[in-house]
């Protein structure tokens, strides 16, 4: 059980600190191609470092209590905890299951029966879901807002031979935006991840009764 919470811990930091740096450098690379000498203007490698540690941090924290990657269809769908409540509704004399009760059942099934190694491969691609959708929308919006500059100084007279940087910068960023979305593996591990819990579940059904019966009389 130590080593699951380890390994949620890790995991869960890793939603954090993966997004918030991923989101810090292109942050920048954007200010340093549009403004060449901005980041020397801040002063010393201990100062950018401080200020990239610190909007690393700040970025990612937002960033996770957001939590908009949950709203997405490809977390939606299939989840566990929807086995659950169609499994209660088959039950004679078991309640039907709200969906945080649901949740909450889920959540208990799995950290007291679910044998530990297979914790870590949810931990894991539920990491690897998170991570990759934030990564996706921020080089979206980086993409977006770096093309509208270049534009902007283009229509300001800047010759396309003086942006080479952030042409360069946007096109990079538009191309992994594009990668992300065209390559998703993301989505399609999420549902993956949910068909092996609910795979799981499945194989257990006597123990699932056992546990919403027990609920029942509690």
């Amino acid at each position: 059980m130590n080593t699951a919470k380890t390994a949620f811990g890790l995991h869960e930091t890793s939603r954090v600190i993966i997004p918030g740096f991923y989101f810090t450098t292109l942050l920048f690379f954007l200010l340093w191609s549009f403004r060449h000498g901005f980041l020397a203007s801040l002063g010393d490698s201990i100062a950018l470092s401080i200020l990239f540690v610190f909007m690393t941090v700040v970025s990612g924290l937002t960033m996770y209590a957001k939590e908009s990657t949950k709203r997405r269809k490809a977390f939606q769908e299939n989840q566990p905890s929807l086995w659950l409540q169609n499994k209660a509704r088959t039950m004679s004399k078991v309640q039907p299951l709200d969906d945080s009760v649901a949740q909450r059942l889920y959540f208990y099934i799995l950290n007291n029966h679910v044998p530990p190694i297979f914790h870590e491969k949810i931990f894991f691609f539920g990491t690897f879901y998170h991570i990759m959708i934030l990564m996706r929308r921020t080089s979206f919006w980086f993409a977006m807002f770096a093309t509208a500059a270049v534009l902007s100084q283009l229509a300001m007279s800047v010759p396309l031979n003086e942006q080479q940087a952030p042409i360069a910068f946007t096109l990079t960023v538009w191309v992994i935006y594009l990668l992300n979305v065209r390559y998703n593996k993301a989505d399609r591990k999420m549902q993956e991840n949910y068909q092996d819990q609910i795979f799981w579940l499945e194989l257990n059904s006597d123990l699932v009764e056992q546990i919403l019966r027990k609920r029942r009389t509690s």
